[in-house]
């Protein structure tokens, strides 16, 4: 038997930033579909809330793809992407404007992009 070479084995971080991502993808097509009847009813602008919103689940989505297909310019958008929505996030409970800060905001905010940030960063063996 010959052992396997343990450099050549593969991290299944990549795997696990899929799922993430796509669950993230889902949660913003969802904040994006829950926005339209708002325009229906006379909001106007909600319209492009919701068309923003499920554009950025697309483009989420697809950053999931090509992190799966271990692409680094994917991750460090990625990283790009979730610091950014990190930051939001800490403004956002900072600011008193009456933001939801349940336990569900604050695992979809705050834990989710913390998460997917600890699995994109270094080291690049992962995604080789």
């Amino acid at each position: 038997m010959i052992a396997p070479n343990v450099s050549a084995v593969s991290s299944s971080r990549p795997e696990a930033a899929f799922v993430l991502l796509l669950m993230q993808s889902l949660l913003w097509a969802i904040a994006g579909i829950s926005a339209m009847p708002f325009a229906l009813a006379g909001e106007v602008f909600m319209v492009g809330l919701g068309l923003a919103s499920l554009l950025l689940a697309l483009a989420t989505s697809l950053l999931a793809i090509c992190i799966l297909w271990r692409r680094n310019r994917a991750r460090r958008w990625a990283m790009r992407l979730e610091i950014a929505c990190l930051v939001g996030s800490l403004v956002l409970l900072v600011v008193p404007i009456g933001a939801n800060h349940g336990p569900v905001s604050l695992m979809t905010n705050i834990a989710l992009p913390i998460a997917l940030i600890a699995l994109l960063r270094k080291p690049r063996e992962a995604f080789t």
